[in-house]
């Protein structure tokens, strides 16, 4: 089933995933800002949330993970990657991800033990477009420039330039044209390694029992696409595959969000999702019926402040700008490596672009934007001003304001104030060492750190702590506890 109507929270990696792991939006917990180590703290959720994949390992599913782990928690002081490390049996971390190669994820469980894979494929990652590699020590060059170079080897049918429909922000540019068609080039290798991982499911016997959900964290790495709260920037595929379950080739246009990901794969494996996630489940015993708005927002990107709300209906996108003050080309040393993005500065400062073109580059935003984007779907024609539209202004600048009144968005407070609320006094509030019972030939953990998890091993794997260990005479056992932040 194919889902034309799917939404992230946030138009970048890290505060998406933060939300998708979780289940709820990233701005309810501080996960908002892109980077939040670069802002001196780590998100720290409630103690009593967490991430869907721990709870699958609660119920005894096999756990695994190759790529990305930027979920805002990162347990590594100065690091901005790595996940807590109860959420996996196997972490292959961003490292692995960035491999053109499926992995089959699922070959170190127990026989017949249930399992769920994680497999981020990064040949579509914004990098994969720049020609060269240009932030030296400052970026992961050793991790991302050789899948560069397995994308180059394995562009068979380069994609021409000239036959890349542009859409109507970007002016007709060569440099604008050969990135477009390297995304595309891209897409093809992704697209490949989609099939190569359905073939190894298929090949292990496995591909008629196994749900496979495909989407991204974001919509395109492009310039005005990603970090941006447009459709470019967080509309996404989602295609679900369940065999006798979900008929082929059918397609739904409900309204969902990414949040949605953590409850709909909690009720596919028959685990209640927690009363705290916002998302709801699409599919299994635990369905609910689509909402009628879903919220993305953006906050600070890297360097550049920034704060942004969206209520996006099926038809309708209402974006309020918090800081109307700012430009909305903002200064982004990552993603202004893309060639793109460098024509299109060069484009603006010379006066080559049209009306349309030089919306990105405005000095300062209406309050509100409002689009209507079954007519304008590139969303270049702001309907805020427009008394035809004052009903539908009107009805999602409530919806926002109620889904702001429902619970704390963290992301409007001073991020100062959210680094104090998350790290007092600059510190990264540390977990305390577990504690061991030891009687009847079984051991019990604890920690006296609210909400921590435990994992444990016996002269083996690390497992999930969920209850007494059996201790075989002789054998040596550790355990480590995390708090997620």
């Amino acid at each position: 089933m194919r889902y034309t109507h799917a939404f992230t929270s946030a138009g970048v990696c890290a505060p998406s995933r933060a939300a998708i792991i979780m289940g709820v939006h990233q701005n309810r917990f501080g996960a908002g800002h892109m980077r939040a180590l670069a802002g001196g703290y780590t998100a720290v959720p409630p103690p009593d949330w967490k991430a869907f994949p721990e709870l699958l390992r609660a119920a005894g599913y096999h756990t695994a993970n190759s790529g990305k782990t930027d979920y805002q928690m990162s347990t590594r002081l100065g690091g901005t990657r790595g996940g807590p490390l109860t959420i996996w049996d196997r972490d292959g971390g961003a490292g692995e991800g960035f491999l053109s190669d499926a992995l089959d994820l699922w070959s170190e469980r127990e026989p017949g033990q249930p399992f769920f894979a994680y497999l981020t494929l990064g040949n579509t990652h914004e990098s994969q477009v720049w020609p060269t590699w240009q932030l030296g020590e400052r970026a992961l060059h050793w991790l991302i420039l050789p899948m560069r170079v397995r994308n180059h080897a394995r562009w068979q049918h380069r994609t021409d330039p000239a036959s890349v429909p542009l859409p109507p922000y970007y002016p007709d540019l060569p440099e604008v044209r050969a990135d477009l068609a390297r995304h595309y080039d891209n897409i093809a290798v992704m697209d490949t390694l989609v099939g190569e991982t359905l073939a190894a499911l298929a090949r292990d016997g496995l591909a008629e029992d196994t749900v496979v959900i495909f989407t991204t964290d974001h919509g395109d790495g492009l310039p005005r696409a990603k970090r941006w709260l447009y459709d470019s920037g967080i509309q996404v595929p989602l295609i679900v595959r369940w065999p006798g379950r979900v008929e082929p080739g059918s397609v739904s246009d409900e309204l969902l969000s990414g949040i949605d990901l953590a409850p709909t794969i909690l009720s596919l494996a028959r685990v209640p999702p927690p009363p705290h996630m916002e998302g709801r489940a699409l599919l299994g015993p635990e369905r609910a019926a689509a909402p009628s708005v879903v919220f993305a927002a953006r906050d600070r990107m890297d360097e550049s402040p920034d704060t942004v709300r969206v209520a996006r209906e099926s038809r309708f996108a209402y974006l309020r700008n918090l800081r109307p003050e700012l430009p909305y080309q903002q200064p982004n040393a990552f993603g202004e490596q893309m060639p793109t993005w460098q024509a299109l500065k060069h484009a603006h400062d010379v006066g080559m672009l049209d009306a349309t073109q030089a919306l990105w580059f405005r000095d300062q935003r209406p309050a509100e934007e409002l689009y209507d984007t079954e007519a304008d779907p590139h969303q270049v024609r702001n309907l805020a001003g427009d008394p035809r539209y004052a009903l539908d202004l009107a009805r999602l600048r409530g919806a926002l304001d109620g889904w702001l009144a429902a619970a704390p968005d963290l992301g409007l407070l001073p991020e100062a104030e959210l680094r104090e609320r998350f790290w007092h006094g600059g510190e990264q509030p540390r977990t305390a060492a577990p504690g061991a019972d030891v009687a009847n030939g079984q051991v019990t953990f604890r920690c006296a750190t609210a909400g921590a998890s435990l994992g444990y091993r016996v002269e083996g794997v690390w497992r999930l702590y969920t209850g007494p260990v059996p201790l075989p005479a002789g054998a040596r056992i550790e355990a480590k506890a995390v708090r997620y932040g």
